[in-house]
């Protein structure tokens, strides 16, 4: 067997989204990452692309392509594209999205037209992009929400999803949040620690956090709680193994409770805790409404 038939095609990334969500931030970041990255490459030169790599062997190890609808009419061919490519190629789709209100102000900050606006508003652009993007987007292996980050929190998120991860074939973010500032909505599955007591009606308990000691055995001993978290776990574990079996290879759990501060970092901690023995699976903690209050 020639060394070309030894060389293993390496991982590829298509990079897409919303205009204005924050793709550029992306790829930067995935360069330094030591990603391959080509911008605004139409759908059709994908497999030539990575024809390509591929006789470079180990070379470009993993490629990030940003595709958009810059490419105009061509953009359409991208979900064939993709399900042809699949078969082949280890390969993820990334979607950037964010809010149409922060998208808006994105635009009008840099004071540029949206691609699609034409004669219309900005606004009018994003309707546009949302409807042509509608089945990239129900496509998409990982998706990441930009409204509430700024480029530094980006590039951060994009360093957490794709930086190597030694022998894990999953990595699950476990997510703290506050439902009073809103749900996440790049998240795959949604806990609710709401029906445990709140420490926050506990003078001493108030002014600390679910990083604290004391905090932490308050919850935990609440009557539900280390049942609730035993029994979430236990469920997850075929969930995790069903991701691996499908490549699907980062997901987000999102943990809640009233102000993020409390209950909910708590059950996350707890929760990373019972998953990081999970095989193949690595787990990071973040929280995202801490220091809010």
């Amino acid at each position: 067997m020639s060394e070309a038939e030894h060389r293993q095609p390496g991982e590829v990334l298509i990079v897409t989204g919303m205009s204005g969500a924050g793709r550029s931030t992306a790829a930067n970041a995935l360069e330094d990452l030591d990603w391959y990255v080509v911008d605004n490459l139409p759908p059709r030169m994908l497999k030539p692309l990575l024809e390509l790599t591929e006789l470079a062997g180990g070379a470009v190890p993993r490629v990030a392509v940003v595709v958009d609808v810059r490419g105009r009419d061509l953009f359409t061919e991208l979900p064939a594209v993709t399900r042809a490519l699949r078969d082949a190629r280890q390969l993820r789709v990334l979607f950037l999205d964010a809010s149409d209100d922060a998208l808006v102000r994105r635009f009008e900050s840099v004071r540029r037209p949206h691609p699609l606006q034409g004669d219309g508003t900005i606004l009018d652009g994003i309707r546009r992009e949302r409807q042509r993007l509608a089945p990239v987007r129900e496509g998409a292996d990982v998706l990441v929400d930009t409204s509430a980050l700024n480029v530094h929190q980006l590039s951060s998120r994009i360093v957490e999803l794709f930086s190597e991860e030694g022998a894990a074939r999953h990595t699950v973010t476990i997510m703290s949040f506050g439902f009073k500032y809103g749900l996440p909505t790049d998240v795959d599955m949604v806990a609710d620690m709401r029906f445990l007591p709140n420490p926050f009606w506990n003078e001493a308990l108030r002014p600390l956090t679910g990083q604290d000691a004391a905090v932490q055995e308050f919850v935990l001993a609440q009557p539900g709680a280390t049942e609730f978290i035993d029994a979430y776990a236990s469920a997850l574990t075929p969930v995790l193994a069903g991701y691996q079996r499908e490549n699907k290879r980062h997901s987000v759990i999102a943990v809640g409770c009233t102000g993020g501060k409390h209950r909910s970092v708590v059950t996350a901690h707890e929760l990373a805790e019972r998953l990081s023995s999970q095989p193949g699976v690595a787990v990071r903690v973040t929280h995202r409404d801490l220091g809010r209050e």
